[in-house]
Formats: structure tokens, sequence, C-alpha cells
């Protein structure tokens, strides 16, 4: 028996047959408590032709959780296998089969699987929409206390170290507010290069398990935090959770001073080559004149 198709909208495209391209959902997960779940995502849950999970396990879980039963194809939707399966799904879309992408937490795309398969799906002119809801990124800034009127979304820092001291130093002097993933086993060592990078006086606010029964926000300089994070991970093995770490730009007097120092010694550095391009001229204008007496 095949699968069934699922809704149709007049602003769905054709697909391979002339029948209607099915509609690719990207549904916002509970980052948390599944209490915060949109109302929108059980009724999709329960009506998609097809779902795409980033696990499949999760998905059960929270599927029951919302009292949802899930009748579509559950398929997995990790990053490893995320650019064959996006073919795939689009294959599927093309078929007129309506497509869920749920992942573990939060809104798929956003430092999760989903980007490659909206591109593809869009490049197809198939139908692309969202159910919003949770999101770590927007939570932990509003709940930071730092300047939100202007952020930088950083995802999770490179892991190799070049990389990512130098993605650091970049956003040293960035003014605005910086947002970034991090795994707790490594938590410690990036603050630490952060303190490094951004200085140790920078205000930060790590985020713990948002919203969940353990929830912890910790505030202080980088220098502080990188400190707590060290003695948590000689004594009891380190920061445990979900981590979303918020870190204030640099002061914008600060980086009006730096600008200023730089323009000085730009200026310097000009006026040197110039004091230097001149001597060599007038040096080897008298050179060519010894020359000539000889």
């Amino acid at each position: 028996m095949g699968v069934p198709v699922g809704r149709t909208s007049g602003s769905e495209t054709a697909g391979v047959s002339g029948s209607r391209s099915g509609v690719l959902t990207l549904a916002a997960a509970p980052i948390g408590l599944a209490a915060d779940a949109p109302p929108r995502l059980a009724a999709e849950l329960a009506k998609a032709d097809v779902i795409a999970a980033e696990d499949t396990r999760r998905l059960r879980r929270l599927a029951a959780t919302l009292d949802v039963t899930v009748t579509g194809r559950i398929v997995s939707y990790y990053d490893v296998i995320e650019v064959r399966r996006a073919a795939e799904l689009v294959r599927e879309l093309k078929a007129g089969r309506d497509v869920l992408v749920v992942t573990d937490a939060g809104m798929p795309a956003i430092s999760d699987p989903g980007y490659r398969l909206v591109a593809a799906a869009a490049a197809e002119g198939i139908t692309v929409t969202a159910i919003p809801g949770p999101s770590a990124v927007t939570t932990a800034l509003a709940v930071s206390g730092l300047p939100s009127d202007r952020f930088s979304f950083e995802g999770f820092p490179p892991r190799k170290e070049g990389e990512r001291n130098r993605r650091f130093a970049e956003n040293g002097p960035d003014t605005r507010t910086q947002v970034y993933f991090e795994s707790p086993r490594r938590l410690a060592v990036t603050l630490t290069e952060l303190a490094r990078s951004h200085g140790d006086d920078r205000a930060a606010v790590v985020c713990r398990e948002l919203t969940k029964t353990y929830e912890e926000i910790r505030r202080g300089t980088l220098g502080e935090l990188a400190a707590w994070a060290a003695d948590l991970e000689a004594s009891s093995g380190g920061v445990r959770g979900e981590i979303t770490l918020v870190v204030a730009g640099v002061s914008r007097a600060t980086a009006k001073a730096v600008a200023r120092d730089a323009a000085r010694e730009a200026r310097r550095a000009a006026r040197f080559s110039a004091r230097a391009r001149d001597a060599g001229d007038v040096g080897g204008g008298t050179g060519d004149a010894i020359g000539d007496d000889g």
C-alpha cells in the first residue's frame, strides 16, 4: 500500500507527473519541557506523510508525550546522512507527499540538519513553511541581560584549535552580542580561549539546560566563568547538559578607541613610508651624480 497523499494548497507547485508537490515543513521542537511544544506540532505530527527526525527515538517519545499517533513514515535525518537524505526527501516531496522535519530541540536548520533540504526544495520550486517555536538562541539571549538590539549567532565553534582561535580573534572586536552553542566537554577550553581573545573582563552568560529541571544561568566575566568551568572539570568531571553561551560585544567606546588607534598607526606608517621613499630618492640622485663624476 502506498503512502497516503497529504494536504494540498494553492501555493504548491506541480510534481513530476503533473500532480501537486508536497509541502516541506520545518517544525520547532521543545528545547526542554514538552509543554512548550507549539500547538500546531501535534497536529502536523499526526498528519505528515513523512517525518524526518534527527533522532527517531526522541521523536517517538515526543509524539507519545503529546498523545499523538503518528501514521506517516518516520525516517532518520541527522548530519552524517543529511546530504543523501535530502535528495530522497525531495523525491518524496515531488511525488506529492508532505514532509515534516523535526530535530532534537529548537528549530531545524539552526545548527541542526535542515538547511540543505530547504535549499534543495526551494531550488525545485517546492513550498517550504515552518511551525515557529522554541529556540535556544533567542531564549538564551533574552535571559542573558546582555544587549540584544544587535547580535550574531555563531553556532558551534570550530573544533580545530587553529580555526577556533581565528574565529574568536575575528569576533573579539565585534560590538554585537555573540551567541554560541558548545558541548559541555569543551566548555572550559572554549571559555579560556574566549577570555584570551575577548579579554578576561568581558561579560558573558552560560545558559545550561534551558527550560529543563536543572536549568542554570550563570553570569560573570569570561575569566570568572572559565575558572568556574575548570574547577568543575577538576572536581566533578565538568559541566553537564545542553549549553548556550552568550558573550557581550566590545563596548562601542572601546571600539571607537581601537579604531582611532588603528587610524593613528596607519597615518604614522604612511608618513614613515613617505619619508623613507623621499630619502631613497635623494640617495639615488646622489649616487647617480657620483657615478657620473667617476
